[in-house]
């Protein structure tokens, strides 16, 4: 029903990853891999909702906290994962990024730790430094099949007195781990016995392709949020929106204090409002399909660029669209990679080290296009590899 083949063309419609791509790679007209947004039309559902609403011609101010709004997001909790998590502790907020970084605030004082799985979203690093926190690294530990944590290094950035927050993301961006349910139970009583409260990215939950259980389900005590949206799932994150579920109410209300009166946020944008409902209420047969989709190109990374190098055994992830290479094996100049990339194949892919120490070696290549965009980007990749 769903055709993802089809390109879109996005250049000249003030695209980041496209129409600005210069900024970031230092040329212009290259064929972009980068940020994580996806080269989609968003769902079906959600295009007729925003239609339906731009026919009435009025966009004035308007409000989150209803039932329309709240039923279409814990209903796609319970229908999706089976999580039954209370309506009153849902809020919103302009962006994932906004919340986490007000629950920093509001949970940590200067110079405290927040402790988070490396490598990381670059936006974390950027966030913790600019409120003036410490970030606790625990690198993840490589393996032949996927990525594990350091337990005896997360227990102990755990234990020290700096340490107030865990911000987890679940799944992880940039590796691709999808937590099991053992490995969540196992942070969250560490978690607890060191005081340390709990916020969980889970920004890329829809893009699991192994089981996602939500921090909600795992949680040993209330010190805990989880901070997400539809954007990344259906392709709307510049309608603007997320919104967070805080467990204790004393934390809920000191954040919405800070977000209506502080910041003067109240009103949300009624078009990220309405893509939200209509894309939880409607639009899960159209996210089974994408997902599918994003799967065989991942897929289809692994084959090629395996069948080409045999030394990097990259791994289908367990989620997200950003397939996260590890080029160490090859002994790769990086930086004279990224030059030939650029200059000799005209194609801009994220470099690791984006994303920090631990990602030195890897490059970071979104998938979340047509396949032939994906196999021009291989393609790209094995030559400048080769070369």
């Amino acid at each position: 029903m769903f055709d993802f083949d089809i390109p879109v063309n996005r250049l000249g419609t003030y695209c980041t990853q496209w129409d600005y791509v210069e900024d970031r790679f230092g040329k212009k007209d290259l064929l972009p891999f980068t940020i994580s947004d996806m080269d989609f039309e968003t769902a079906p559902c959600v295009q007729d909702a925003l239609k339906h609403r731009l026919n009435h011609g009025v966009l004035g101010y308007s409000r989150w906290n209803h039932d329309d709004f709240k039923q279409a997001v814990t209903g796609w909790f319970l229908r999706r994962y089976g999580a039954e998590i209370a309506p009153e502790s849902l809020v919103y907020g302009p962006s994932v990024i906004y919340i986490v970084a007000q629950l920093i605030v509001q949970w940590t004082q200067p110079g405290e730790g927040v402790l988070v799985h490396t490598p990381a979203y670059d936006a974390f690093d950027n966030m913790i430094e600019a409120n003036d926190r410490e970030m606790l690294r625990c690198p993840l530990i490589k393996t032949a099949e996927s990525y594990d944590i350091d337990w005896a290094q997360f227990e102990l950035l755990a234990q020290r007195d700096e340490c107030k927050v865990m911000l987890l993301c679940s799944p992880h961006n940039p590796t691709g781990r999808v937590w099991t349910t053992s490995e969540l139970v196992r942070m969250a009583a560490i978690c607890q016995q060191y005081g340390v409260k709990v916020i969980s990215d889970d920004i890329h939950m829809d893009m699991a392709f192994e089981t996602y259980v939500p921090w909600s389900e795992v949680a040993a005590d209330d010190n805990w949020a989880i901070v997400t949206s539809g954007s990344k799932s259906f392709n709307i994150p510049a309608l603007t929106g997320a919104y967070a579920f805080i467990a204790n109410e004393a934390a809920r209300e000191q954040y919405l204090k800070q977000l209506k009166a502080a910041h003067g946020l109240s009103s949300p944008s009624i078009l990220g409002v309405i893509a939200h409902i209509a894309a939880y209420n409607q639009g899960a047969e159209w996210l089974d399909s994408l997902k599918a989709y994003l799967q065989a190109n991942l897929i289809y990374v692994a084959e090629t660029l395996n069948a080409a190098f045999p030394a990097i055994n990259y791994q289908v992830p367990q989620g997200t669209y950003l397939a996260w290479i590890d080029l160490n094996g090859l002994n790769v100049d990086m930086d004279a990679l990224q030059t030939c990339l650029i200059d000799d194949h005209h194609v801009a892919i994220m470099r690791g080290d984006t994303y920090g120490e631990s990602g030195k070696g890897y490059v970071r290549l979104n998938v979340g296009c047509a396949r032939s965009k994906v196999e021009q980007g291989v393609a790209a990749l094995i030559g400048a590899l080769s070369k």
